[in-house]
């Protein structure tokens, strides 16, 4: 995946349904073990809860793993609207923990879905969005006639990570996956391919 939607940030919400009170934080994570760690902690934190529904979607490294769970709420009404909200939102590489907290009047199946949603909604909305582009590295050597045009056409697609003079200059490059060969190609055609590119 080239470019994906995550988390800016950790966010939290706290709502009120029906004298219940719903606690959500949401995190970005990087991969399936760190969004377990991450529910285990709210949990932890959260042990007087009632129920602590979670939901993860993690899209990294060729690696899909999505998961929700009710912890004890009716089957598909709690831990499900969390999860479809990753998915509205087309979010990567984020977990979300619900706890509850009863407050004496039952909500309902479709009551109980609308506060997991929105308080997981609102959790998510204060984190923020970024989205997170795949970057690669790219090695060059160029002698020093082709510094500047070299550095010129790097600074268009990428970010120079590092440079060492010897009798040649090494180039570390960062630039976006998908604009590799294209800033390749310009370099070649631009040095007349007098620089090593690997």
């Amino acid at each position: 995946m080239s470019t994906c939607i995550t988390l800016k940030e950790t966010g939290q919400a706290q709502k009120k349904f029906r004298n219940s009170i719903f606690i959500a934080c949401a995190v970005p994570v990087t991969d399936e073990d760190d969004a377990k760690k991450f529910i285990k902690l709210i949990k932890s934190k959260h042990t007087d809860a009632n129920h602590n529904v979670s939901a993860y979607l993690i899209n990294a490294d060729n690696v899909l793993a999505m998961k929700y769970d009710d912890d004890g709420e009716p089957a598909g009404s709690s831990g499900k609207p969390v999860f479809r909200v990753l998915e509205m939102k087309e979010l990567s590489n984020v977990a979300v923990v619900v706890s509850r907290y009863f407050g004496g009047i039952k909500l309902g199946f479709g009551g109980l879905a609308r506060a997991y949603r929105e308080t997981a909604i609102e959790a998510i909305e204060n984190a923020g969005t970024v989205e997170v582009r795949d970057r690669t590295l790219v090695h060059m050597e160029s002698d020093y006639s082709n510094i500047d045009a070299v550095t010129k056409l790097v600074s268009e697609y990428g970010t120079i990570l590092e440079a060492k003079y010897t009798d040649v200059v090494h180039f570390t490059v960062e630039v976006d996956s998908e604009s590799k060969d294209a800033l390749i190609e310009k370099v070649i055609n631009v040095t007349k391919n007098r620089v090593i590119i690997k």
